[in-house]
């Protein structure tokens, strides 16, 4: 293939995938009160301990509404759009690797998948909690009643299941950067220290609260995934030397 038929190629891959996401924020908002249940189930979870504040989520302008919505329909659509994503981006460089390349690009996808929505439901079921309850506390501590809009409390859960999913992302960055020679497993052992201190600087960046608790509920699994792009990186590498 020339340089514009690769052109070619990228913009269909463009399109199938704006128009996959474009169909699902469609149906999400055909079904936006069943997704705003889904959506808001972190802060009612959270709220039912705290019988004391009995506000709701508000809008303080008249595009705040909006905001909210966008939010809605880029977690969810993003969400549902993942995996398609996934296997457009493997169809459009596919022809371009080799058979040792080919071998590593289904796993890669799946793994990146898979590392994703565990990402995005650690966010989901135990950050987003995390961070609304300390919120509360904080809150009934100091006499305040919160009074929270709408579009913040989806910015915040935006920020934390998209982006603590994309950081999760990460150990298969490793396994990829080892695989093809980069970086030695042996280096990975030698700077396991300094990987943890910045899984804890990634974490207080991540995490909108400034308390520890929350901080270290998310530096801990960065360190676990460390440990097991370690461990993964090293299982390769023995399966790649000659008779293995």
């Amino acid at each position: 293939m020339g340089f514009l038929e690769h052109l070619e190629d990228l913009r269909w891959t463009l399109m199938k995938s704006a128009l996959v996401f474009a169909v699902f924020v469609g149906v999400i908002s055909f079904y936006l009160k069943e997704f705003y249940a889904v959506l808001i189930w972190p802060l009612e979870n959270v709220r039912a301990d705290f019988p004391q504040f009995t506000t709701h989520l508000i809008t303080n302008s008249p595009m705040g509404i909006f905001s909210m919505l966008i939010s809605i329909a880029l977690v969810g659509g993003v969400a549902l759009s993942l995996p398609f994503w996934f296997f457009f981006v493997a169809q459009f460089i596919a022809p371009a690797l080799t058979k040792r390349e080919l071998k590593i690009l289904v796993p890669s996808c799946l793994a990146a998948l898979l590392l994703f929505l565990i990402g995005a439901a650690f966010g989901y079921f135990l950050l987003v909690p995390s961070t609304v309850r300390v919120a509360y506390e904080f809150s009934a501590y100091m006499g305040v009643d919160p009074m929270w809009t709408a579009d913040k409390y989806f910015g915040l859960l935006t920020w934390l299941v998209l982006g603590v999913g994309v950081t999760f992302e990460f150990p298969l960055l490793i396994v990829l950067a080892s695989y093809i020679g980069l970086v030695e497993i042996a280096t990975l052992r030698r700077f396991r220290r300094h990987a943890i201190v910045v899984c804890f600087i990634i974490s207080a960046i991540v995490t909108p609260t400034p308390d520890m608790v929350t901080q270290t509920l998310f530096a801990v699994p960065l360190c676990l995934l460390y440990e097991l792009s370690i461990w993964a990186s090293a299982l390769i590498g023995r399966r790649k030397q000659p008779g293995a």
